[in-house]
Protein backbone atom coordinates (compact mmCIF):
# COMPACT_ATOMS: atom_id res chain seq x y z
CA UNK A 1 0.00 0.00 0.00
CA UNK A 2 1.18 3.74 -0.73
CA UNK A 3 2.20 5.78 2.40
CA UNK A 4 -0.97 8.54 0.68
CA UNK A 5 -3.04 5.72 0.48
CA UNK A 6 -2.10 4.78 4.69
CA UNK A 7 -1.77 7.93 6.12
CA UNK A 8 -3.88 10.18 4.08
CA UNK A 9 -2.83 13.40 2.26
CA UNK A 10 -0.11 15.76 4.22
CA UNK A 11 -0.83 14.14 7.64
CA UNK A 12 -0.33 15.07 11.21
CA UNK A 13 -1.13 12.72 14.37
CA UNK A 14 -3.30 14.48 16.87
CA UNK A 15 -2.83 12.74 20.51
CA UNK A 16 -5.94 13.42 22.52
CA UNK A 17 -6.00 13.51 26.53
CA UNK A 18 -3.75 10.70 27.05
CA UNK A 19 -3.19 11.60 30.63
CA UNK A 20 -2.40 10.23 33.76
CA UNK A 21 -5.69 10.87 35.53
CA UNK A 22 -7.98 9.97 32.67
CA UNK A 23 -9.68 7.41 33.91
CA UNK A 24 -8.82 7.54 37.38
CA UNK A 25 -12.06 6.04 39.23
CA UNK A 26 -14.67 6.46 36.21
CA UNK A 27 -14.46 2.49 35.71
CA UNK A 28 -15.87 1.66 38.75
CA UNK A 29 -15.52 -2.18 39.18
CA UNK A 30 -14.15 -2.40 35.84
CA UNK A 31 -10.86 0.19 36.98
CA UNK A 32 -8.26 -2.57 36.78
CA UNK A 33 -9.76 -4.07 33.37
CA UNK A 34 -9.84 -0.45 31.87
CA UNK A 35 -6.30 0.44 33.43
CA UNK A 36 -4.86 -2.90 31.94
CA UNK A 37 -6.66 -1.39 28.26
CA UNK A 38 -5.72 1.76 28.54
CA UNK A 39 -1.60 0.88 29.36
CA UNK A 40 -2.29 -1.29 26.14
CA UNK A 41 -3.04 1.37 24.08
CA UNK A 42 -0.43 3.90 24.83
CA UNK A 43 2.09 1.32 24.14
CA UNK A 44 0.44 1.24 20.69
CA UNK A 45 0.14 4.74 20.52
CA UNK A 46 3.54 5.40 21.76
CA UNK A 47 4.68 3.30 18.33
CA UNK A 48 2.32 5.29 16.14
CA UNK A 49 3.93 8.27 17.26
CA UNK A 50 7.39 7.01 16.63
CA UNK A 51 6.72 6.27 13.25
CA UNK A 52 5.32 9.01 12.40
CA UNK A 53 8.86 11.26 13.65
CA UNK A 54 10.95 9.01 11.95
CA UNK A 55 8.87 9.54 9.00
CA UNK A 56 8.34 13.77 9.14
CA UNK A 57 4.84 13.72 10.40
CA UNK A 58 3.74 16.10 12.96
CA UNK A 59 2.83 14.95 16.25
CA UNK A 60 0.46 17.10 17.91
CA UNK A 61 -0.49 16.68 21.44
CA UNK A 62 -4.05 18.22 23.25
CA UNK A 63 -4.29 18.06 27.05
CA UNK A 64 -7.25 19.01 29.32
CA UNK A 65 -7.29 21.05 32.14
CA UNK A 66 -10.07 20.29 34.63
CA UNK A 67 -11.57 22.51 37.32
CA UNK A 68 -9.56 22.59 40.84
CA UNK A 69 -9.81 19.24 42.40
CA UNK A 70 -10.81 17.74 38.89
CA UNK A 71 -8.74 14.22 38.16
CA UNK A 72 -7.24 16.76 35.41
CA UNK A 73 -6.40 19.88 37.45
CA UNK A 74 -3.19 20.96 36.31
CA UNK A 75 -2.18 21.50 39.36
CA UNK A 76 -2.49 17.63 39.96
CA UNK A 77 -0.17 14.57 38.73
CA UNK A 78 -3.38 13.54 36.67
CA UNK A 79 -3.20 16.22 34.23
CA UNK A 80 0.40 15.22 32.87
CA UNK A 81 0.87 13.47 29.81
CA UNK A 82 1.71 9.41 30.33
CA UNK A 83 5.71 9.43 29.68
CA UNK A 84 5.09 6.23 27.05
CA UNK A 85 2.98 8.84 25.05
CA UNK A 86 4.59 12.15 26.11
CA UNK A 87 5.48 15.32 23.74
CA UNK A 88 9.16 15.96 22.42
CA UNK A 89 10.71 19.12 22.91
CA UNK A 90 9.43 20.71 19.37
CA UNK A 91 6.22 19.38 19.43
CA UNK A 92 3.18 21.55 20.29
CA UNK A 93 0.86 20.54 22.97
CA UNK A 94 -2.58 22.07 22.89
CA UNK A 95 -4.63 23.14 26.21
CA UNK A 96 -8.29 22.32 26.03
CA UNK A 97 -11.29 22.61 28.23
CA UNK A 98 -13.94 20.89 26.39
CA UNK A 99 -14.97 17.54 25.14
CA UNK A 100 -13.71 19.61 21.14
CA UNK A 101 -10.07 20.21 20.58
CA UNK A 102 -10.45 22.66 18.39
CA UNK A 103 -13.23 24.99 20.48
CA UNK A 104 -11.48 27.87 22.25
CA UNK A 105 -7.96 26.46 21.16
CA UNK A 106 -4.96 27.15 18.56
CA UNK A 107 -5.34 23.45 17.29
CA UNK A 108 -7.05 24.59 13.62
CA UNK A 109 -4.14 27.58 13.57
CA UNK A 110 -1.64 25.02 14.68
CA UNK A 111 -2.89 22.45 11.67
CA UNK A 112 -3.45 25.29 9.26
CA UNK A 113 0.12 26.79 9.61
CA UNK A 114 1.74 23.10 8.78
CA UNK A 115 -0.46 22.53 6.02
CA UNK A 116 -2.25 19.59 7.39
CA UNK A 117 -5.36 18.14 5.75
CA UNK A 118 -5.04 14.64 7.25
CA UNK A 119 -5.20 14.50 10.92
CA UNK A 120 -4.48 10.90 12.48
CA UNK A 121 -6.68 10.57 15.89
CA UNK A 122 -5.86 8.51 18.96
CA UNK A 123 -6.37 8.73 22.63
CA UNK A 124 -9.16 9.07 25.16
CA UNK A 125 -12.23 9.75 26.12
CA UNK A 126 -13.82 7.63 23.53
CA UNK A 127 -17.60 9.12 23.68
CA UNK A 128 -16.16 12.81 24.57
CA UNK A 129 -13.13 14.24 23.36
CA UNK A 130 -12.34 11.79 20.05
CA UNK A 131 -16.06 11.89 18.86
CA UNK A 132 -16.43 15.38 19.05
CA UNK A 133 -12.78 16.23 17.52
CA UNK A 134 -12.98 13.86 14.88
CA UNK A 135 -16.40 15.80 13.56
CA UNK A 136 -15.32 19.04 14.53
CA UNK A 137 -12.28 17.97 11.95
CA UNK A 138 -14.74 17.33 9.46
CA UNK A 139 -16.84 20.17 9.52
CA UNK A 140 -13.35 22.29 9.25
CA UNK A 141 -12.45 20.26 6.16
CA UNK A 142 -10.27 18.08 7.53
CA UNK A 143 -9.94 14.26 6.26
CA UNK A 144 -9.39 12.42 9.41
CA UNK A 145 -8.20 8.63 10.19
CA UNK A 146 -9.23 7.38 13.67
CA UNK A 147 -7.29 4.71 14.91
CA UNK A 148 -9.24 1.70 15.65
CA UNK A 149 -7.44 0.08 18.98
CA UNK A 150 -6.30 3.73 19.35
CA UNK A 151 -8.73 5.01 21.65
CA UNK A 152 -9.97 4.03 24.81
CA UNK A 153 -12.48 5.60 27.97
CA UNK A 154 -13.98 4.26 31.14
CA UNK A 155 -17.61 2.86 29.63
CA UNK A 156 -20.93 4.18 30.90
CA UNK A 157 -23.64 2.89 33.06
CA UNK A 158 -24.91 0.93 30.02
CA UNK A 159 -22.19 0.15 28.49
CA UNK A 160 -18.71 -1.36 28.81
CA UNK A 161 -15.78 0.13 27.36
CA UNK A 162 -15.11 -2.03 24.61
CA UNK A 163 -18.41 -1.67 23.64
CA UNK A 164 -18.30 2.21 23.66
CA UNK A 165 -15.28 1.69 21.21
CA UNK A 166 -17.31 -0.74 18.56
CA UNK A 167 -19.95 1.68 18.86
CA UNK A 168 -17.98 4.72 17.87
CA UNK A 169 -15.63 3.19 15.56
CA UNK A 170 -18.97 1.81 13.73
CA UNK A 171 -20.87 4.91 13.34
CA UNK A 172 -17.69 7.33 12.87
CA UNK A 173 -16.67 5.54 9.92
CA UNK A 174 -20.29 5.94 7.88
CA UNK A 175 -19.65 10.07 8.22
CA UNK A 176 -18.62 12.43 6.17
CA UNK A 177 -18.65 16.46 5.61
CA UNK A 178 -18.34 17.45 2.02
CA UNK A 179 -15.16 16.27 0.22
CA UNK A 180 -13.81 15.43 4.11
CA UNK A 181 -14.26 11.91 4.92
CA UNK A 182 -13.36 9.28 7.98
CA UNK A 183 -11.78 6.41 7.53
CA UNK A 184 -11.33 3.69 10.72
CA UNK A 185 -7.24 2.02 10.59
CA UNK A 186 -5.84 -0.29 12.69
CA UNK A 187 -2.55 0.48 14.19
CA UNK A 188 -1.25 -2.18 12.62
CA UNK A 189 -1.98 -0.63 9.39
CA UNK A 190 -0.13 2.58 9.81
CA UNK A 191 2.93 0.45 11.36
CA UNK A 192 3.20 -2.23 8.49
Amino acid sequence: MKFQEIWGDRPAFLGIDMQVGILSGCAGENQSLADLALQSMLGRIGRVQERSRKLGIPVLHVQHFGPKGHRLDPDTEGWSIFPDVAPQEQEPIISKGWCDAFFDTDLDAHCRNLGIETLVIAGCMTQFCIDTTCRRALALGYNVILLEDGHMNAGSLDLSFEQVIRHHNATLAQIDAGKASLRVRRIDDLLS
